[in-house]
């Protein structure tokens, strides 16, 4: 089965370069359509001292949310210069839950992300996006590792 549609996810760091730009090639070499998202971690991306933040954190949130679509969309005239069909999205909440639900929302085929490669304490203490969203993605999942 080849896929029709690819959602790619970007943290906007160096390390999902290779997946989006593995994922455009994809995309192209399949005719499938591309979508791009990113996720605003909720969980860490605001401090845990919320309360001293105050009526800010729904302007910081704002911010954010301006800023990461400004980001996909640069992103997505460049995948458009390879694929003509590029859709971004911009969601908030914990990342490996948000992608899932995209992902089924759109009906993806296939899921390209990136990962930082992260071992040892570092992997144990914050995680991993993308076994999180192998685990519960359920359809099939490329992880490209960052040189």
């Amino acid at each position: 089965m080849l896929p029709k549609k690819i959602l790619v996810c970007t943290d906007f760091s160096d390390n999902s370069e290779p997946a989006r730009h593995l994922a455009c090639e994809y995309a192209k070499a399949f005719g499938a359509g591309l979508l791009l998202v990113h996720v605003i971690d909720s969980f860490s991306s605001f401090p845990s001292y919320v309360d001293w933040v105050g009526d800010e954190l729904e302007g910081i949130l704002a911010r954010l949310q301006q800023t990461a679509q400004t980001n996909l969309d640069a992103l997505g005239k460049e995948c458009g210069q390879v694929v003509s069909d590029v859709k971004t999205f911009c969601r908030e909440g914990l990342p490996p839950q948000e992608i899932a639900k995209l992902a089924a929302e759109e009906n993806v085929d296939l899921v390209v992300m990136g990962t930082h490669g992260r071992t040892g304490v570092r992997h144990l203490l914050m995680g991993s996006v993308a076994r999180n969203v192998l685990r519960s993605v359920h359809r099939p999942v490329l992880i490209v590792e960052s040189p």
